[in-house]
């Protein structure tokens, strides 16, 4: 059940969904870069909430340990929540998608900003860990999707088709779903350690 390679054909077989996680992501991180200003108010209480508990994370007896676990366990959390609650009707993945989006374009920008190197944020703050933490939360956000769409299929042919003309296989999907999960819990283990520990090194600590 938790091959890797059905893993990666799941993917594909959801290719639309993927597409639309990326879609939406993108289109959050695009706005939030051009609209840095206006949307400050917006994001920089979720912003300043973070660096406090990134402070109290440092000043721990044991910062990288501390950060691994609170990155892990949010991260993890969070995209398993947004893959069961994928099934109102999409919204929950969309919103975090593209709230995710906006707050990384904010951040790129208003790091420009302020005088620091937009390109030093990307390789050493973001890259190192986010080319595995960004492709696993885009998986687990089309996970989501997905259920929503198969919810509201399945309503739709719950009122114009008979039970054997149906065409959503919740069994195959819940089996798909149980593979990603576990899958990107293992991804976000290795982001949260790489963040913990490389990322953490190169910003300095």
């Amino acid at each position: 059940m938790f091959s890797f390679r059905k893993f990666l054909q799941d993917i594909i077989r959801f290719k639309g969904a993927m597409l639309v996680s990326l879609l939406l992501f993108v289109t959050g991180v695009v706005l939030g870069a051009i609209n840095a200003d206006s949307i400050t108010r917006w994001i920089l209480p979720d912003i300043e909430r973070l660096g406090e508990y990134s402070r109290r994370l440092s000043q721990s007896e044991h910062p990288e340990l501390s950060f691994f676990v609170f990155i892990f366990f949010n991260n993890a959390l969070k995209s398993i929540g947004v893959m069961a609650l994928g099934a109102l009707f999409c919204l929950i993945p969309a919103f975090f998608l593209f709230m995710n989006g906006l707050a990384l374009g904010y951040v790129v920008v208003a790091a420009g900003a302020h005088g620091e190197s937009t390109m030093s944020l990307i390789l050493r703050g973001l890259l190192p860990h986010g080319i595995i933490e960004i492709p696993a939360i885009l998986v687990a956000a089309a996970f989501g999707l997905q259920f929503g769409y198969l919810v509201i299929k399945s309503l739709g042919e719950r009122g114009s088709r008979d039970a054997s003309e149906r065409t959503v296989e919740w069994r195959k999907f819940f089996v798909s779903a149980g593979r990603a999960a576990f899958w990107i819990v293992i991804l976000l283990l290795i982001a949260a350690a790489v963040e913990s520990t490389l990322t953490f090194y190169l910003m300095g600590g």
